[in-house]
């Protein structure tokens, strides 16, 4: 069953973005090439310090796998204090 997840990265300020803007190819090309990775996009939103986050993985075990490798990546370690709104779905 799909597993869907859609939100925002919320940056307080622009070094949080500069960071998000540094860090973010390299986290969205191990993403996608990890198993069970359908679908996922990160696009910034002009004039601002949000980015938009949708994410489709096979099922709830690949995103937990994704959600594994993500804590102990740099994006994980670095990008920990960034405030995230996300919702979940499972198709």
């Amino acid at each position: 069953m799909p597993f869907t997840v859609t939100g925002r990265l919320i940056c307080a300020d622009a070094a949080e973005a500069a960071l998000v803007r540094d860090l973010l190819p390299e986290h969205v090309r191990l993403t996608r090439e990890e198993p069970g990775c359908e679908m996922f996009e990160v696009e910034e939103l002009p004039g601002t310090t949000i980015w938009e986050v949708r994410e489709r993985f096979a099922d709830r075990a690949a995103f937990e796998a994704h959600q594994a490798r993500t804590r102990d990546s740099e994006w994980g370690r670095r990008t920990a204090a960034i405030r995230r709104e996300m919702t979940t779905d499972e198709a």
